[in-house]
């Protein structure tokens, strides 16, 4: 399944924000984006030069992130005629980028997170009630159902992050539609809840299907809060996973709460 085109794919190498750590900021761009789904398995990445410059980096820092997302095993780069650098989906590589993220944010990080995601998808499902069309309410549907039969990690994130941008689209706002995506392309970098505890994924199915029944119904204020209340329980579940981790001095032992 596709996720999205055009825009969606625009989000992706959009500039990075100034700041420190650019080459990681790189990996994990490319890295969200391939988990989503924005980035195919073989799909062929822009040339250095054309790359370097959508980003809004030097062409030495893409080449530094480029060679850890070799190392990684995320991309690889043939020479040649035909040649270039590819894209090669991992999930075992994904996972770990995602807990590798989740261990560097604080507790205050995850909360303005949620809260922003919140803020965003519960608009979207309260517009989406007033203004979808039955089609797009019947697509909605359908990918909720994807998300209940996907059998990998990968399947799910990737039917989860189409469910948010679709509903965003069922909005009839651009705007909306564009600050989803750039969500999903930050939450795309943290740890997938039904990963460490499969049965949540009935969870997420179910809480949903309550969604896009309420904006069938053309219930505004029952789809939005029911958003607001399954977006709060997804950030309470990250906020636990972080806090469970650096109870057991795992991989996040050592690491302060903010």
């Amino acid at each position: 399944m596709q996720l999205l085109s055009g825009d969606a794919r625009r989000a992706v190498f959009a500039p990075l924000d100034d700041g420190a750590l650019r080459s990681e900021a790189v990996v994990r761009r490319v890295g969200s984006a391939i988990a989503l789904g924005l980035l195919g398995d073989g799909e062929q990445l822009p040339t250095e030069t054309d790359l370097a410059t959508m980003l809004n980096v030097s062409t030495m820092t893409l080449r530094e992130a480029l060679a850890e997302l070799r190392k990684l095993g995320l991309v690889a780069t043939r020479r040649g005629r035909g040649g270039g650098s590819f894209v090669q989906a991992r999930d075992d590589v994904l996972a770990e980028l995602a807990e590798e993220r989740l261990s560097e944010l604080g507790t205050t990080d995850l909360r303005e997170l949620g809260d922003i995601h919140g803020a965003v998808a519960s608009a979207a499902a309260r517009l989406a009630a007033s203004r979808a069309s039955r089609t797009e309410i019947a697509r909605l549907r359908d990918i909720v159902d994807r998300l209940a039969r996907s059998g990998s990690v990968t399947e799910q994130r990737r039917a989860e992050g189409r469910y948010y941008i679709e509903l965003a689209a069922c909005a009839q706002s651009v705007r909306l539609t564009m600050q989803e995506m750039d969500l999903h392309l930050e939450l795309g970098q943290l740890p997938w809840p039904p990963a460490h505890a499969p049965e949540l994924l009935d969870t997420i199915v179910a809480g949903h299907r309550a969604v896009v029944d309420a904006i069938d119904a053309r219930d505004p204020a029952r789809a939005r809060a029911l958003t607001e209340q399954h977006i709060e329980t997804r950030t309470l579940w990250s906020i636990e996973l972080l806090l469970g981790s650096m109870e057991a001095g795992g991989a996040f032992g050592g690491r302060e709460v903010s």
